[in-house]
């Protein structure tokens, strides 16, 4: 079936499925069978330590595919500065850059006379608008379903998703809560051009990163294995619960502040946990969907089977039209 929409022939992807940043995750490994799967596979920028590894990473995905492939610029979290990284993309011709975690002008301004296709996540219909003002070529738009940070305001998938494509004239990305084939073609009913998944693309064999212990909590864990922590200092992020969470919680609740919090909070703790293992001495991001990844495939499959799934599920609208 013809899987073409406004997002694969802007980005000219086969099938219209991002794979996330992911912080400490998304290396070339799992960006390059991302891509060479067919969709648009990332590379995480800012978890790495500087300009000079992130140039390494990108010429070794470029070994590794000669499909597009996108970076990720997760900004404003910790205030570390990122333009000479942005510089880096730049000079590397990178075909696409996303912007997620903080108001993208920064790095539309260095990309603007550059032929880079420039993705924008948002969590609100405002911020969407705002983005496609300041010159963005898509918007992701992830509802309070999905892992990591999310939006101020617990507005879901389904209703954010409709706002945001009535409010745009460039393409929109649907995003949080999906994971397989029956969550794209919801997407594409809801009016998005794609989709955007994080936490699926974790539990996959090409997530070198990702500790076997953490993807194995991916797989068990069921609708009630997320909470949302984080919401007392105005950045809520969705996690897999467990005693650190529950301490995390425990001490907003206290009202304590940042102080009180930031070692419980900072990559350190996260990497503890989704690299090394630590599974209670840590914290990992995981949206709702988590409910239905019930194995660790490859890339390939698991973008096969999600094709496989949606195109069933279009055959069957055919026939009841």
């Amino acid at each position: 079936m013809n899987w073409e929409t406004r997002l694969t022939k802007l980005l000219n992807i086969k099938y219209p499925i991002i794979q996330g940043g992911l912080a400490y995750l998304a290396y070339a490994d799992l960006a390059a069978a991302v891509s060479n799967a067919g969709g648009l596979g990332q590379i995480t920028a800012m978890s790495l330590q500087n300009p000079d590894e992130l140039r390494r990473e990108i010429k070794r995905i470029k070994q590794m595919t000669d499909q597009p492939f996108g970076v990720n610029f997760a900004i404003g979290q910790h205030g570390r500065p990122y333009e000479d990284m942005v510089h880096v993309a730049v000079s590397e011709c990178v075909p696409v850059i996303s912007v997620t975690g903080g108001n993208p002008k920064g790095v539309l301004d260095i990309v603007k006379d550059h032929p880079i296709k420039i993705l924008v996540l948002v969590a609100a219909r405002k911020q969407a608008v705002k983005a496609e003002a300041l010159g963005a070529d898509a918007v992701m738009v992830v509802g309070q379903e999905g892992g990591g940070h999310l939006g101020r305001n617990d507005t879901g998938t389904f209703v954010l998703t409709p706002q945001v494509v009535d409010a745009l004239k460039i393409p929109v990305v649907a995003s949080g809560g999906i994971v397989d084939g029956r969550g794209l073609m919801a997407a594409l009913a809801l009016g998005a051009e794609g989709v955007e998944m994080g936490t699926r693309f974790i539990a996959t064999e090409e997530c070198q990163s990702a500790h076997e212990l953490y993807k194995q909590a991916l797989v068990n864990a069921d609708e009630n294995a997320t909470v949302v922590i984080k919401r007392s200092l105005g950045t809520p992020a969705r996690a897999l619960k467990n005693k650190w969470t529950d301490h995390i919680l425990e001490l907003e609740a206290q009202q304590l502040g940042y102080e009180a919090l930031k070692d419980y909070i900072n990559g350190r703790a996260n990497q503890r946990y989704i690299n090394e293992g630590y599974i209670e001495e840590g914290f990992a991001w995981a949206g709702q969907g988590v409910a239905r990844i019930n194995d660790i495939p490859s890339v390939h499959t698991l973008i096969q089977n999600m094709i496989t799934e949606a195109e069933g599920i279009r055959r069957k609208w055919e026939d009841l039209g």
